[in-house]
């Protein structure tokens, strides 16, 4: 089973933007990939980390794991994977947003989100 971790800055604006039952959906949604990894659309990579995204209705949600552990997932190094959800946007700000991500991960590393 794979670690999923959301960014509290993260949650904090999902719950500002969404009403109580829809911020519990997409918590739910979040949650599923601990069962299924690979779900999600890659949209690249930054130094071995992959970013990958999910989607729930207009909105996107961006997260990072180690792109070597996804692709090999057998089970013991399942348990080891971490799926940090670090961004959200919607359509109109979709790329701004990967943009973003990838020059924290270029500057800082995975230690930029926090």
């Amino acid at each position: 089973m794979a670690n999923v971790e959301i960014a509290e800055s993260l949650l904090v604006a999902i719950q500002k933007k969404f009403d109580k039952r829809q911020a519990n959906e997409i918590i739910d949604l979040m949650q599923t990939l601990e069962e299924h990894p690979a779900k999600g659309k890659l949209l690249g990579n930054v130094g071995g980390i992959v970013i990958k995204e999910l989607r729930y209705g207009s909105f996107r949600f961006y997260f990072l794991t180690d792109g070597f552990t996804l692709r090999c997932m057998d089970e013991e190094r399942l348990k080891d994977l971490l799926l940090r959800f670090v961004r959200m946007s919607d359509k109109k700000h979709q790329q701004e947003t990967i943009e973003e991500i990838r020059r924290i991960l270029m500057a800082v590393g995975m230690s930029g989100f926090k």
